[in-house]
């Protein structure tokens, strides 16, 4: 895949590069969190789910300090409200577990995500990404590996990988 590919257009280079395809467009799984758009890349994605009982694990990251029983298999469940310093908010009937499969230390591990709402699947142009800005933005810059301008909202595309990776490795260490 040609370099100029991976990145958004002006992105600065990132460890965990955005894959275009070669006609320059990304398929993604739009959501909302907090009141605000997220996307993840829909290759990423196994399921959909309604919300399903949770366990506490007591000792556990609290990015990821619960976990379900997705079809037999014990799956943590991330809370990116944590990771984007929002405020807890209880689950509604638009509430939705994003179930995906993510590259974390080189081991393919399955993970739920907590959504407010789920929206569709959308492809982005490369041309509407825009790098993370130096100021003006409330996140950690190395939470969000682009910004994408989409229909009338600014859409996030957060770094997974930067974010779960931290507290996965901090469960495995624990146990």
């Amino acid at each position: 895949m040609p370099q100029d590919n991976l990145q958004g257009a002006g992105a600065q280079a990132s460890t965990d590069l955005i894959a275009w395809d070669s006609h320059g467009e990304l398929e993604v799984l739009i959501f909302e969190l907090g009141g605000e758009t997220f996307a993840l890349e829909a290759i990423l994605v196994q399921e959909i789910l309604d919300l399903l009982p949770e366990t506490f694990i007591p000792g556990a990251p609290a990015l990821v300090s619960h976990v379900v029983n997705f079809r037999g298999k014990i799956v943590p469940v991330a809370d990116l409200r944590l990771a984007f310093g929002m405020e807890p908010a209880p689950p509604t009937a638009h509430s939705r577990i994003v179930v995906i499969e993510l590259d974390l230390e080189g081991e393919a591990t399955l993970l739920g995500l907590r959504t407010d709402q789920v929206h569709e699947v959308a492809t982005f142009r490369q041309a509407t990404s825009e790098a993370v800005p130096t100021v003006g933005i409330r996140w950690r810059r190395d939470h969000v590996r682009s910004l994408i301008r989409w229909n009338d909202d600014l859409v996030v595309l957060p770094d997974l990988t930067a974010i779960l990776a931290p507290a996965m490795g901090a469960a495995v260490t624990r146990q």
